[in-house]
């Protein structure tokens, strides 16, 4: 029992007063309950703004990284396949997604903030110094020359890579519309029904399509990888100036890391080792859902018909 319970109990029969702690001078009187304000007027967060990137003031002693090269490509739309096949080239490291993108740089003072901008150095230039750091330190343990990197949410922030290394080249990798958003649907049905996968899949074609209008790159579809990878590949190959090497197409052999779930796909079809046939097409434009349409059309997808043997667009 506490010495105020002991007087309380002492005292309080007797007196009819209770012993309190006294509050310290100046101090407010307790607050009553907080009554929850309506929501018109509850203080709204302010929006964030944009952050601001720019180009390596400095591109020789501010980047380690020369010529990196991006497959800007939507969720399941065969990347894993083509880097794999490209790590399989003498002078290409693929490695699993890296999401580069998600390392920020949080100054914890004014000072520090103070002390790097007096080196004119901004918090995306500190970013783009540590992004180029994590993927220089990958290349270099490769003992290769160029670093490939294929994480999909890449295209949603296409302008600050091309900022970030002027230098950069650029695969967009297409695959049928349908095929990406089934493809997506199945690798968690329980996380996402059909229409759901397709929607959420649409947000990262739609991404691709804005890079792919304003970025200079190389074009290569998945339905032209699997039906006639050599084509393919000796078309990247030339895009990046390097040889063509017939052992890309044993992928299976050099495989690069292991298949996790979210750094690229872990299914048993990719584990084999081996290109296999993509997914049969929609035989017409009236097979294809109503939200997967313009952007089928815009791709070359809407009439399956007019697609070659090998995957192209005539």
């Amino acid at each position: 029992m506490t010495l105020l319970r002991k007087l309380n109990a002492a005292l309080g029969s007797v007196t009819g007063f209770e012993v309190r702690r006294a509050r310290p001078k100046g101090s407010a009187a307790a607050p009553a309950a907080k009554k929850a304000l309506p929501k018109a007027k509850r203080t709204a967060k302010p929006k964030s703004q944009p952050l601001f990137y720019r180009e390596p003031v400095d591109p020789e002693r501010d980047r380690l990284l020369r010529q990196p090269v991006f497959i800007i490509a939507p969720v399941r739309s065969g990347s894993t396949l083509l880097r794999l096949l490209l790590n399989a080239h003498s002078q290409l490291h693929a490695p699993h997604e890296l999401h580069f993108r998600r390392l920020e740089v949080k100054a914890s003072t004014s000072l520090a903030v103070r002390s790097m901008e007096a080196l004119d150095l901004k918090q995306s230039d500190l970013e783009h110094l540590l992004w180029d750091r994590v993927l220089h330190r990958e290349l270099e343990k490769s003992g290769k020359r160029f670093i490939v990197e294929k994480t999909p949410s890449n295209a949603f922030v296409y302008k600050r890579i091309a900022a970030c290394w002027p230098d950069a080249r650029f695969i967009f990798l297409l695959r049928h519309p349908v095929s990406i958003a089934t493809s997506w649907h199945e690798a968690d049905p329980k996380k996402r029904n059909a229409e759901e996968a397709a929607l959420d899949a649409l947000r990262y074609m739609n991404a691709v399509e804005r890079a792919r209008k304003n970025l200079p790159g190389h074009l290569v579809r998945y339905e032209e990888v699997t039906s006639d990878p050599t084509s393919a590949l000796k078309g990247i190959c030339s895009f990046l100036g390097l040889e063509f090497e017939p052992e890309m197409l044993d992928y299976g052999s050099k495989a690069n890391g292991d298949f996790t779930k979210g750094l690229g796909d872990w299914k048993d079809k990719i584990k084999s080792g081996t290109i296999q046939p993509g997914r049969e097409l929609p035989s017409s434009p009236e097979d294809i859902p109503e939200p997967l349409r313009e952007i089928s059309a815009a791709w070359g997808y809407m009439d399956a018909a007019k697609l070659t043997a090998d995957g192209r667009v005539p």
